[in-house]
């Protein structure tokens, strides 16, 4: 088993420990199925978080912890609280975001999330034993719930902290730009986490509760490019009498051929715990209104996921590389593209106190190693924090599988397990209590 770095007093851990058993007593399934069915009930779509954090700073309050609601503007905000300690110790922040990656509106995710409104899209929370399923319930609420719970127990055990306890709730952590009616674009891609620390809620460390029933200490980070594959505008009455080009129908030779290119830049960037994807994500071109005319022009997104290893100028350099081969695949075919988002994929050191604290709750609450779960490619705000200096580890709770209904991407988004909520809530109060307890030299701080 990982071992936290000694205490130089034996009696000490044995408190430390009885300190952790006292809050894991406190820590209940019942609460945590309330928690979670009262963030579901609460629409958050990304850009909106601002009634549901203010229920969480609400909730924090009554549960005895300072809390507040942190504005970005008239709908979105995030909210964050505090348990403080007697100043001799790190402080360490417990976050999760809030917002959900659809709607909740059939008018505006359908036909796009599927071909029916299923009870799981839905912002209303049902509860069928174990399972509580309704939009977000797994990611993020669920995970927002256990950061809730475990922030709870530790209040509730009374336990002489020595560095604060930071609780932290983020708006924006999808990745998305500003949906219809957003009055900023830049409403998620972790605006919310970035402005919470902007506006001074910092910590020595953090710990994301994001899904994965695993520690990482490093994620992809993304770019987004615009691909414009060009055309010519004409009439289906004249495409035998007049110069042709279909641009839709090229945009799908040039998607095509992305997605070929996609498995082999996958296969040179996979190292560490990541293996970064592309996609083609979207595609616009025409007028649903009249299809008689063909569009000029014919657009498609594209997400291209980089390790911490790769800089998002190499990836562009090679993205570059990819479409010059492209153009020379298709003769004739007219392509431009440019870069519209970039997010660093960051890493924390492994052998920080954080990760090595997070591996040993993991250990002491799944009774056996800890094995890093690698190949992975999705990135979430934990590379705003480390990209701010913060040490940062994320674990989360593993995808449900055992349910009475059949689990896809977005039934395992929409579903959560009561039991693993309990046992990430039992994770996250262990190592809060390891870390919040020892004074800062003991953790190799200043």
């Amino acid at each position: 088993m990982t071992q936290s770095a000694a205490s130089p007093d034996p009696g000490l851990e044995t408190r430390r420990d009885e300190w952790i058993q006292a809050a894991w007593r406190r820590i209940r399934p019942d609460r945590l199925r309330d928690l979670v069915r009262g963030l579901v009930d609460i629409p958050s779509p990304t850009g909106d978080e601002a009634p549901l954090a203010g229920h969480i700073a609400a909730t924090l309050r009554d549960a005895g912890l300072f809390a507040v609601t942190q504005p970005l503007d008239d709908r979105q905000a995030n909210a964050w609280g505090r348990l403080t300690g007697d100043g001799s110790g790190a402080d360490l922040m417990l976050y999760a975001p809030i917002d959900t990656l659809t709607t909740g509106d059939p008018e505006q995710d359908l036909p796009w999330i599927g071909t029916e409104w299923r009870p799981d899209m839905r912002p209303e929370a049902r509860v069928d034993g174990d399972l509580i399923s309704g939009l977000g319930a797994g990611n993020p609420k669920g995970h927002a719930a256990c950061v809730m719970a475990a922030a709870e127990a530790i209040r509730a055990a009374a336990i002489p902290l020595r560095g604060d306890l930071v609780v932290a709730f983020g708006a924006g952590g999808m990745p998305t730009n500003a949906l219809p009616g957003g009055v900023r674009r830049n409403t998620g891609q972790g605006v919310g986490c970035s402005f919470l620390i902007e506006q001074g809620v910092w910590a020595d460390y953090a710990i994301i509760a994001k899904p994965g029933w695993s520690v990482a200490w490093e994620e992809v980070g993304l770019a987004w490019f615009e691909v414009s594959v060009h055309g010519t505008h004409t009439y289906v009455g004249s495409r035998h009498r007049l110069p042709y080009r279909n641009a839709i129908v090229d945009a799908g030779r040039v998607a095509q051929r992305l997605d070929e290119w996609f498995a082999g830049y996958a296969a040179r960037h996979t190292d560490g715990l990541v293996a970064p994807q592309g996609v083609v994500s979207a595609i616009e071109g025409g007028w649903p209104r009249m299809a008689a005319v063909t569009p000029a022009t014919c657009r498609l997104m594209v997400d291209l996921r980089l390790s911490p290893r790769t800089g998002p100028m190499q990836a562009r350099r090679e993205f570059a590389a990819a479409m010059e081969r492209i153009r020379d695949e298709l003769t004739g075919v007219e392509i431009t593209w440019r870069p519209v988002l970039a997010i660093r994929g960051e890493t924390t050191d492994p052998r920080t106190w954080i990760c090595r604290s997070a591996v040993t709750a993991w250990e002491r609450v799944s009774g056996r190693p800890h094995e890093p779960v690698t190949a992975s490619s999705g990135a979430t705000d934990a590379n705003i924090l480390r990209g701010r200096g913060i040490p940062t580890a994320r674990v989360g709770m593993p995808k449900v599988t055992d349910a009475p209904f059949p689990i896809d991407f977005t039934s395992g988004m929409n579903t959560v397990d009561v039991r693993d909520m309990v046992r990430l809530t039992r994770l996250l109060v262990h190592a809060a209590v390891d870390t919040l307890t020892r004074p800062r030299a003991e953790l190799g701080l200043p």
